[in-house]
């Protein structure tokens, strides 16, 4: 495989910085505002979020964790037996803005789980989306709010983001992938 570093760690920074505002700017403050990250990497980007909010606003938001395993529409082919985290406390999400926070944006199957998840803690006013990548190749009507980075992929291409949290180093890479033998 060919290994491409799209996003460095000041990338990521910078992204989420604007991110950080724009959600912000979009709600007219901070007030109903709850973020909610996609596990696995949506939890720490949405943790990151409202730690940059909290700093340019001196406003707590509230911040919980989707667990969207068992709500997904591809769950057989995935695995015999997914694995299931555990679920952290989820704010109250009733009457409250959600920003659903992902790493990245592809076919949309994986938002459209969280959003069916979403509605098992609530019903909130209004529902946005904040994705570090949005890679193309939507299958479903569903579009960011607010992007980190558009990065047109191929087929063949994966994309990887790596986050100190979980991976000990905050990077996007694409890899490509070998042809198949014919």
């Amino acid at each position: 495989m060919s290994e491409r570093r799209i996003l460095e760690a000041e990338d990521i920074r910078r992204a989420l910085t604007r991110i950080a505002h724009e959600i912000v700017e979009r709600n007219g403050g901070t007030e109903n505002l709850v973020l909610v990250g996609v596990r696995s990497r949506g939890v720490p980007l949405a943790r990151r979020l409202a730690s940059l909010i909290e700093q340019t606003e001196g406003v707590s938001v509230p911040v919980g964790s989707l667990d969207i395993t068992f709500y997904r529409d591809d769950l057989t082919r995935l695995a015999h037996a997914p694995i299931v985290k555990k679920s952290q406390a989820m704010p109250d999400v009733d009457g409250q803005t959600v920003v659903l926070v992902d790493d990245v944006l592809y076919t949309g199957r994986t938002v459209r789980a969280a959003l069916d998840a979403l509605t098992d803690h609530g019903r909130p006013t209004a529902v946005r989306l904040a994705v570090l990548v949005d890679r193309g190749h939507r299958e479903l009507p569903i579009r960011a709010d607010h992007v980190g980075k558009n990065l047109p992929t191929s087929g063949d291409e994966v994309v990887h983001v790596r986050l100190v949290e979980t991976d000990a180093a905050d990077e996007v890479i694409i890899d490509r992938s070998p042809p198949s033998p014919t």
